[in-house]
């Protein structure tokens, strides 16, 4: 349950180790890429105008809201979004304020700052009087899942020192709770165990849980030219199961509208998607749209768990995971943001970043 080369937000999400890639290249964990991850962005995700102007005096009134991760996949939507709608002062975080994605947003009219998860005082400095914010955990720059827990704890425990009103965090499910421990995927565990603690401690949270991004069809599920050299092959073992579909770009929509009903939505999990397509149809729809030969292999999780890929057992109980059909609700996520796409839209306006296929 996703172009310039950036963190993740999560394990094929958000929400893993990404078939396509594993299947074609040295076997190592460096390769691992679990849902919803994205290595290369499309360019509308960041762009921001150049020739914005400053703030005037009166966004000195509007509620401030915080963006963790502001230069990244997800993050980035959800500052493009916010500084678009103009609804609240954008204050958007980042390890590095000189890259240039953070020199954008500043002058797109954002606050930029530099904070770090693993750094308490710069979490609170980042956040004191603000209404509220938005977080997003990057489990690929460590692999650690306590790691990943230790970084949410944390800023869960300032959210409620400092009575945020609403903190809206990337989360996923406690797959390996909700299994009795038959399952284990490292990824999702960890911001499942992130979401429990939010509510344990009493700090008004909305989750939103993201499928795999369409961006990923650039990347990690990026088709395979095949040997013959007359077509091109989707290796994502899913079988016959539909598997949900979303574009990161659209979760600042979707951001926003919780922002603008907060008691409508804390303490609500909301499972994104647009799209529960099998791999045969992505594959057709590609095919129509790019002009291109493009088919599924069929695989399913129990084939390719009998790889020897280090990390294989971890990405087999993700997608066995998807194929129990995890909450994400299509109607939901368009109340929340009308203009969210279809695959199909969203392939006809990235067409151009497959012609090097």
């Amino acid at each position: 349950m996703v172009v310039t080369s950036l963190p993740p937000g999560s394990w094929c999400h958000h929400s893993s180790v990404f078939v396509c890639s594993l299947l074609h290249k040295p076997s190592t964990a460096q390769h691992l890429r679990p849902e919803g991850v994205v290595l290369h962005c499309p360019p509308s995700i960041l762009h921001l105008p150049s020739s914005t102007v400053p703030p005037p005096p009166s966004t000195m009134s509007k509620k401030v809201f915080v963006v963790f991760g502001a230069t990244g996949a997800q993050g980035g939507s959800v500052a493009k979004t916010l500084l678009e709608d103009g609804t609240f002062a954008v204050r958007a975080v980042t390890r590095d304020v000189k890259k240039e994605a953070a020199l954008k947003l500043k002058e797109a009219g954002a606050e930029v700052v530099a904070a770090d998860l693993d750094d308490e005082k710069s979490i609170e400095a980042a956040l004191k009087g603000a209404y509220g914010a938005f977080v997003v955990t990057n489990f690929l720059e460590h692999f650690s899942k306590d790691k990943e827990f230790a970084q949410g704890k944390c800023f869960a425990d300032v959210s409620k020192h400092l009575g945020l009103t609403l903190v809206v965090f990337s989360g996923l499910e406690n797959v390996k709770k909700l299994t009795n421990g038959k399952l284990e995927v490292p990824n999702f565990d960890g911001k499942g165990e992130v979401e429990e603690y939010f509510r344990e401690i009493g700090v008004p949270m909305t989750s939103v849980r993201l499928p795999c991004y369409y961006e990923n069809f650039l990347t990690f599920f990026r088709p395979q030219k095949d040997k013959d050299g007359d077509g091109y092959t989707l290796c994502i073992p899913m079988g016959d199961v539909p598997l949900d579909g979303f574009s990161v770009e659209d979760l600042g929509g979707v951001v926003l509208t919780i922002l603008k009903s907060p008691s409508k939505y804390a303490g609500k999990d909301i499972g994104l998607s647009m799209e529960k397509l099998t791999m045969e149809e992505y594959a057709a729809i590609m095919t129509k749209v790019l002009g291109k030969n493009i088919r599924d292999a069929k695989l399913t999780p129990e084939n390719f768990g009998k790889t020897d890929i280090p990390g294989a057992k971890e990405l087999v109980n993700m997608f066995i995971f998807y194929t129990m059909k995890p909450n994400r609700d299509i109607q939901l996520t368009l109340q929340l943001n009308p203009k969210a796409k279809k695959f199909q839209c969203w392939l006809q306006e990235n067409k151009a970043a497959f012609d090097n296929l």
